[in-house]
């Protein structure tokens, strides 16, 4: 509601404390602008006030500080490269951020189409050459022209926040836009509400996947309650052969799933083994070897729209068909390193269309954990009615 009261501006000047403090509420991403020196070294500096200014003709422009001596040597050249920080590249970061010379050293990088370093890591890199310079108090306003411009990898984007560095982390995220993921991303609208809520009271990250083929794909997260804890990146694919996708293979054709790994014999009865039991209980608890933890190191490197041939082949060398198990008997009071605890999501016909999982969980778990995991996974699971007739005309449509 309006009303005619107003406050009077205030008289005194603004200290620069107060200025910081108050403007520091507002997030901001974090750039690297990089560019070289006379005698070609590489030089950049960390920029939180980066912004798009023109389409047309395609503009951008930073706001580097009048004593800045990195701006002046870009200023030289002319020219410079932003590369978007990804939210693992705090270190990255601080070393550019610092004063004085050498700040490369270590840092792995390579020339763009301008001759001007990019990082590796960046989420997205863009050339520029600059265009003007405008005078604003303490600091410049550069404008600059696009020349090029590349997502390297949608990795989740460093963020400054109240003078410390973060990341952002949605509650409930989706994999919109994929086309061939229409009849799962349908069935996670209805679930999105009942994940985030789970997530919260879990303490642990809720992640629905869903099969396609000779995939898995993630397909949407909660989110983990825990900030430090980065979740699981939406749209991220993985291979259909043993160990993963257990949850599918248990109530489908796991043969074809089991000849898909180029299993020996002694590997393929040990994993029929492991299907068995989680059919027969209705869901699964897996353990990891130090090998499924390579194996989520090699995803975590695969670009999600663009994986190169070494990317998806380090995926390939690091599955372990023996690298997970499924405890048989839960004893109590006994703790167990459970990775992971997952349940299917039926649909009306009893096939599966998505399994709902707990992931990021603490080193070591309860029985009583696991069983408050499975429960809440369950529950949410029988949450959303299913029909396969319904999702066959979602998917024809």
């Amino acid at each position: 509601m309006l009303t005619s009261a107003h406050q009077a501006p205030r008289q005194e000047p603004i200290e620069s404390v107060e200025f910081r403090r108050v403007l520091g509420h507002y997030p901001s991403g974090v750039v690297a602008v990089t560019s070289v020196e006379d005698d070609g070294t590489p030089t950049g500096m960390i920029v939180s006030s980066f912004t798009s200014v023109s389409l047309d003709p395609p503009l951008v422009a930073f706001l580097p500080a009048k004593s800045s001596t990195t701006f002046q040597a870009i200023a030289r050249r002319g020219a410079f490269c932003v590369n978007v920080l990804a939210s693992h590249q705090e270190a990255v970061c601080r070393q550019l951020a610092a004063k004085g010379a050498n700040k490369f050293d270590g840092l792995e990088w390579r020339e763009g189409p301008s001759a001007l370093p990019i990082l590796e890591g960046a989420v997205a890199w863009i050339d520029c050459e600059i265009e003007s310079k405008h005078d604003a108090g303490d600091h410049w306003i550069v404008v600059g022209r696009v020349l090029d411009l590349k997502v390297e990898d949608p990795a989740i984007p460093l963020l400054f926040f109240q003078g410390g560095y973060g990341r952002f982390a949605p509650l409930s995220i989706s994999a919109v836009g994929a086309p061939d993921l229409v009849e799962q991303l349908r069935i996670v609208d209805q679930l999105h509400p009942g994940m985030a809520e789970a997530s919260q009271r879990l303490g642990v990250e809720v992640l629905a996947t869903a099969r396609l083929e000779d995939e898995l794909v993630a397909v949407a997260t909660s989110g983990h309650p825990d900030p430090s804890r980065l979740p699981t990146r939406v749209g991220q694919r993985m291979p259909y052969v043993p160990p993963l996708g257990i949850v599918f293979a248990a109530w489908s054709d796991s043969e074809d799933w089991l000849r898909r790994g180029g299993l020996d014999e002694g590997q393929s009865g040990h994993v029929r083994r492991l299907v068995e039991r989680v059919r027969s209980r209705g869901w699964s608890a897996t353990t990891g070897t130090p090998s499924y933890s390579e194996l989520e190191r090699a995803l975590a490197r695969v670009s999600i729209h663009a994986p190169t041939p070494e990317q998806v082949r380090a995926v390939e060398e690091a599955i372990d068909p023996l690298g997970s198990d499924e405890p048989e008997d839960l004893v109590a009071g006994q703790a167990y390193a459970v990775r992971t605890v997952a349940v299917p999501v039926f649909d009306d016909a009893g096939a599966v269309r998505l399994a709902l999982t707990a992931y990021g969980l603490p080193p070591t778990s309860t029985v009583d954990d696991i069983t408050r995991y499975r429960d809440e996974l369950k529950r949410l699971a029988r949450s959303i009615n299913l029909t396969a007739a319904d999702l066959a005309t979602v998917a024809n449509n």
